[in-house]
């Protein structure tokens, strides 16, 4: 690749340039991709992970280009040595929009990890993302390794509820399936997405999606892609749609696993549930014949609290606790400032209804000051802090996030870190009600 394309970013020394990919990258993409992101090492590359990778770079995706791909090559071979790549989309903070990069698929081969190409790279595209006005970045990874980058694990990622053959509601006899359970269909598109926008209510922090997003996951991404799960419809006898999930398109932990579950309203999570509980335990022993696996499970990958957990709760006894997403805010006032509205509205339903005054909030090395009058907020803006510098609040290193995506409470931070602390019973009336702990399972753009 000459470094004269239009493709060239920088010359970073040691015979290795950054550039952005293009679409006849995809096949070199896919196979490193394939390889490195491995649990079987490179020599056995998993092949999904390759065909998502392909997706990725594909016109139909809706967000993401192959220029939103970077890759570090070796001038002398020609060879991509390092790469990973962003996908924008747009998220919600109880309703107030947000853009978000995610960046994903982070791969070096081994002979040339230790030498900060990801750093390199992460700088990069959390310059691109900043450019068009995402506020925030979110990846998915191993432990520890993206707090390097201004990341902490600050807001709730999947966690399932399971049971096993006994605990399959079994139909009585004569009884026939109440519910029927079809492949969705690009005339089921609208109702899908009116129902997804329903349910993600329930949340504090969801995923924003169009119609152009529901019909590439029913239809666009190819079959073999790791995040392409499967969308069914579910209608009642009466043939009316009151449903719709999504399964992983292969068994997980010994079983089949719904990874997206919503109803429409009126309808009854009582009564749907245990149709879907029965599709699921048969899918999944389909998926077992063709892989000669044991089946010995079924689930639902849905966060750490969903209605389906309640409604099946006796035949759910198993659990695995939610891992959690890394979360990047680079400007912790800008994103205040987005979603001024919601917290006005919390101030609003709290016991410091009409408040005048302001709140500091301290990270120790810098921090923000809101100023309130009569219950609004008429300032948000970031402060130095310094020895004598009087605050409200502090928080050390990133830890704030954790109050500011709804994943800990005031009293858990304060439990799990000592340095957190409010200066003041004002301040933490004021904390408590502004950054309360709500629920969150975000299902975000692949």
């Amino acid at each position: 690749m000459s470094t004269t394309s239009e493709l060239f970013i920088r010359d970073l020394g040691d015979g290795l340039i950054l550039r952005r990919a293009s679409a006849e990258d995809a096949d070199a993409l896919a196979d490193m991709n394939s390889r490195m992101h491995s649990d079987d090492g490179p020599d056995k590359p998993y092949e999904r992970i390759g065909v998502w990778t392909r997706d990725l770079l594909a016109p139909i995706h809706p967000t993401t280009r192959p220029s939103d791909f970077t890759i570090v090559e070796e001038t002398s071979t020609g060879r991509i040595v390092s790469t990973l790549c962003l996908i924008p989309q747009t998220w919600t903070y109880e309703g107030i929009e947000f853009g978000v990069g995610r960046p994903e698929l982070v791969s070096t081969l081994p002979e040339f990890r230790k030498r900060g190409l990801v750093r390199i790279q992460m700088e990069e595209v959390h310059k691109w993302s900043e450019e068009r006005g995402h506020l925030v970045q979110i990846i998915t990874g191993i432990p520890y390794f993206y707090r390097q980058f201004g990341y902490d694990m600050v807001l709730n990622f999947v966690g399932r509820k399971f049971g096993y053959e006994p605990h399959v509601p079994a139909l009585k006899e004569g009884e026939v399936e109440p519910f029927k359970i079809r492949p969705a269909e690009d005339a089921d598109a609208e109702f899908i997405l009116q129902v997804y926008r329903d349910n993600e209510s329930r949340y504090a922090i969801s995923c924003k999606r169009e119609l152009a997003d529901i019909r590439y996951e029913m239809s666009g991404q190819s079959r073999e892609n790791i995040n392409r799960f499967e969308m069914m419809v579910i209608e009642n006898v009466q043939g009316e749609r009151v449903g719709y999930f999504q399964y992983a398109g292969e068994n997980w932990f010994g079983g089949l696993y719904c990874t997206y579950y919503g109803i429409a309203k009126g309808a009854s999570w009582l009564e749907v549930s245990p149709s879907v509980v029965r599709f699921l335990w048969k899918k999944g022993g389909e998926y077992a014949e063709q892989t000669s696996q044991p089946r010995t499970s079924f689930g639902f990958s849905l966060g750490e609290g969903h209605p389906v957990y309640e409604a099946l709760e006796d035949k759910l006894p198993a659990q695995r606790v939610p891992y959690a997403y890394y979360v990047r805010v680079a400007n912790v006032a800008a994103f205040l400032k987005q979603v001024a509205p919601v917290l006005e509205k919390r101030l609003v339903e709290s016991i410091a209804a009409g408040y005048t005054g302001e709140l500091k909030l301290s990270f120790y090395r810098e921090g923000v000051r809101l100023v309130f009058e009569r219950g609004r907020i008429s300032l948000i803006e970031p402060m130095k802090i310094s020895t004598g510098t009087s605050t409200d609040a502090s928080f050390p290193d990133l830890t704030f996030l954790h109050l500011l995506f709804g994943h800990r409470s005031l009293d858990e931070l304060r439990h799990a870190f000592v340095d957190c602390y409010c200066e003041n019973h004002t301040a933490r009336v004021l904390v408590n009600a502004l950054f309360p702990k709500r629920l969150s399972n975000v299902y975000p753009i692949y």
